[in-house]
């Protein structure tokens, strides 16, 4: 149901010039790539759309993929991770996991390892910021950029919450209290720090670009994870989009404000992928 309402959302944009879908790593996680021209090598960027978790796919951000594919001259990745309530924390971030090690491991041919970022929206958001943390804590490197739009970060409430709550603002306090009850096995889950990255150690983690929508009952949280970034050293470029709410880099097609994010971020990935060979190692 959520790709058929979405599917206007999808259609038109950049035109690859290739696209090819395929299984990779351990778990055998279904990625669709996107090349937007055809340059032997690319840098990478791994892609996890939001949906709380629980909904979305490959299909409701594609065109999503392709903007950034298109406007950062880079090769997306997008994984097409388990989803919730049947699929709980932690499966979505192994999978994750897995994708990095997997193109690391040069399973997907024409992407350059070394110049890898990762992001996404909103879960997908989370889910970057804590594949970093994971890698960190299995002693690998992290990635060379993260790209986190509108992110779902910690579960608790804050004035956003109240601020911009209501059908109009795209996303409500119900729907996200109901995504975290998906997403996690039981409340002790909410205290881990890859569940809610802001209440993780951030330090050593990559450089970070985010895209946070003034009208959206999470923009505190963004807000407080651009401070959090800050404070552990690690460099962050942050834009507020002023009258956006959650979703709205989805509505590309008649909104452009929305253009305009995917090219700040756009300038952003190109500058941090073009000469990166990787941003070190777990510390």
């Amino acid at each position: 149901m959520a790709e058929e309402v979405r599917r206007p959302w999808t259609r038109g944009g950049p035109v690859m010039h290739s696209t090819d879908e395929l299984r990779i790593g351990a778990l055998s996680t279904r990625v669709r790539v996107h090349r937007p021209t055809p340059a032997a090598v690319h840098p990478g960027l791994i892609y996890i759309h939001g949906g709380g978790w629980t909904m979305f796919s490959l299909d409701t951000h594609d065109r999503v993929m392709r903007e950034y594919a298109a406007r950062a001259e880079v090769a997306v990745v997008g994984i097409d991770y388990s989803l919730s309530p049947e699929a709980k924390f932690p499966r979505a971030l192994d999978e994750c996991v897995d994708v990095v090690s997997a193109l690391r491991r040069a399973e997907v041919p024409g992407i350059d390892a070394a110049r890898l970022g990762v992001g996404g929206d909103s879960a997908g958001a989370n889910l970057s910021v804590a594949t970093n943390l994971r890698l960190r804590e299995l002693g690998e490197p992290v990635l060379a950029a993260m790209l986190l739009n509108y992110g779902a970060f910690d579960d608790r409430h804050t004035t956003s919450y109240r601020r911009y709550d209501g059908e109009g603002y795209m996303l409500t306090a119900d729907e996200m209290d109901g995504f975290w009850r998906n997403y996690i096995r039981a409340d002790e889950d909410r205290e881990d720090p890859l569940v809610c990255p802001l209440r993780a150690n951030l330090r050593g983690l990559p450089p970070a670009f985010v895209a946070i929508a003034e009208c959206d009952i999470l923009a505190d949280q963004n807000r407080l994870m651009v401070d959090r970034l800050r404070a552990a050293g690690v460099e962050v470029e942050s834009h507020v989009y002023t009258g956006a709410t959650h979703s709205f880099l989805e509505a590309v097609s008649i909104s452009a404000l929305s253009g305009r994010a995917y090219d700040d971020a756009s300038k952003w990935l190109r500058g941090r992928l073009a000469g990166s060979r990787g941003h070190g190692h777990a510390v």
